[in-house]
């Protein structure tokens, strides 16, 4: 055995062993948190081994026993949205919590797109306002501090020391997107938000699921096997491994309940799009299996617009990314937002995320909270093809389809049966689009914005951009990549 996984099992023995003399709590659970509303509650610590652990919240009190591994947890009926309120915790010590709201629980998770704080080194839009602007006692941020392990952890660090209402010394640092989401649902639906935020940049959607799930897809089994046969935690520096980040800053955050969850992330996942067409979808529903809450809302970003533009129609992994997204939307209780018009070609930090988190709350307003409104762009349907045009059909056309910035469509290409594509003609037809070019007499597939940065300007009525897509199933460029 090497000398740190010596120590390291040394150092867990005696954590174990005696650090639970007093009632201890995870950074989830403390002053100015947000509890969920309309389900139960878990609250959860650590004790002595068979230590009576007494909480009292709201004139209720509910007492548990702490288990031979020193952990106890209890559940406090569902309650509506109010407070503030105070809560008090006593085994061998005594604990006591204020400032305590009861509402909206969201997590935010993903890579540097929704880890990009308003200020740091971020700096959004307008954001000198923005900052000066957040102070919003009922919305409160928890921001969990990176870490890798090789197991899966019950604890984690939070900046601060836990849950901080929002105001103008908090947010600088917390992100920009789920700020901004944050701060929609607070004002339409006038409830305290609580949002959970767990995120690294630059990294890949598997060290974010379980070794459990991960083991299902041969492209990763091996490799968590490996990590299974170590002797003790290990936390390596690099996050982009299997499991690493589910284990470390996912897991011990399950016992809390939350509504649902945002996400962004897939840039570092395009290189490999086909395959993110199982792991995203997989991800997602092993997160719900882990919660034990059904299936929970999650609310993705699509890729914004990036890179040089293209000249001619070429292949995209990152518009084979975007598709495998937009696939993922066959799982019950999900929604994504696009943000293909808001991206910037020489940065892949697109500044505009008040214009993402609105997006995303857009769905969460439709879906969750029940509001009559639009949530998505014109998304493709069906085609027909009648001599050299093609008739595309799409729902959530919200009070019609429409060319934004000029009455001439762009961003559609076509093809014959040699797939090669050329630009085309398009124009609307009531809900529908048809679309041709001169250089292709026999069209048989369709793509509109397919590539890394596309210019297409279809929108609906309610002025939200259509999603690329493409008719054909061609075998695209990262085919058979893992």
């Amino acid at each position: 055995m090497r000398l740190s996984t010596f120590l390291s099992t040394i150092v867990l023995s005696l954590f174990v062993s005696f650090c639970y003399a007093d009632i201890k709590l995870p950074a989830l659970v403390g002053s100015n948190m947000v509890l969920q509303r309309n389900k139960p509650l878990h609250i959860w610590g650590w004790a002595d081994k068979g230590e009576t652990v007494a909480v009292t919240f709201r004139g209720k009190t509910i007492k548990t026993v702490a288990t031979e591994k020193g952990k106890w947890q209890l559940t406090f009926p569902a309650m509506p949205a109010g407070g503030p309120y105070e809560m008090s915790l006593k085994g061998k010590n005594a604990i006591h919590l204020d400032n305590i709201l009861i509402g909206e629980v969201w997590l935010a998770s993903g890579q540097s797109n929704m880890e990009m704080p308003l200020q740091g080194w971020g700096k959004i839009h307008n954001y000198e306002q923005e900052v000066k602007a957040a102070n919003y006692p009922n919305i409160r941020l928890l921001m969990i501090k990176r870490a890798t392990s090789t197991v899966a952890l019950d604890t984690v660090a939070a900046w601060e020391g836990g849950w901080q209402a929002c105001t103008p010394r908090s947010i600088p640092e917390f992100s920009a997107v789920a700020y901004f989401f944050a701060r929609e649902i607070n004002g339409y639906e006038q409830v305290p938000v609580g949002i959970i935020l767990t995120s690294w940049g630059g990294t890949v959607a598997e060290a974010w699921t379980s070794g459990e799930s991960l083991k299902k897809m041969p492209a990763f089994a091996d490799s968590v096997k490996k990590f299974e046969q170590l002797p003790a935690p290990e936390s390596p520096s690099n996050p982009n491994k299997v499991t690493l980040l589910y284990n470390a800053m996912i897991h011990p955050v399950i016992p809390y309940t939350i509504r649902g969850a945002i996400w962004y992330q897939g840039e570092s996942n395009a290189g490999r799009a086909y395959q993110y067409r199982e792991l995203f979808p997989l991800m997602i529903k092993d997160w719900r299996k882990q919660w034990k809450q059904g299936d929970f809302p999650f609310y993705f970003v699509q890729l914004a617009n990036f890179k040089d533009v293209d000249a001619q129609p070429v292949e995209s992994d990152w518009a084979e990314l975007r598709e495998a997204q937009s696939k993922t939307l066959s799982l019950p209780a999900t929604g994504m937002a696009s943000a293909i018009d808001i991206g910037d070609a020489k940065d892949i930090h697109p500044k505009n995320k008040q214009e993402v988190g609105h997006r995303l709350a857009l769905i969460a307003r439709a879906q969750v909270y029940g509001e009559k409104i639009a949530y998505s762009g014109p998304v493709y349907v069906s085609k027909q093809v009648a001599g050299n045009k093609v008739t595309l059909n799409f729902k959530n056309t919200d009070e019609g389809l429409q060319a934004k910035q000029g009455s001439t469509l762009k961003g559609f290409a076509i093809a014959g049966e040699d797939k090669q594509f050329h630009w085309a003609q398009a124009t609307i037809k009531g809900n529908q689009v048809l679309v041709w070019s001169e250089e292709v007499p026999h069209p048989v597939a369709v793509r509109y914005d397919w590539a890394n940065n596309p210019q297409g300007n279809l929108y609906n009525g309610a002025g939200l951009p259509a999603s690329p897509f493409r008719t054909d199933d061609w075998q695209g460029v990262t085919f058979g990549k893992n």
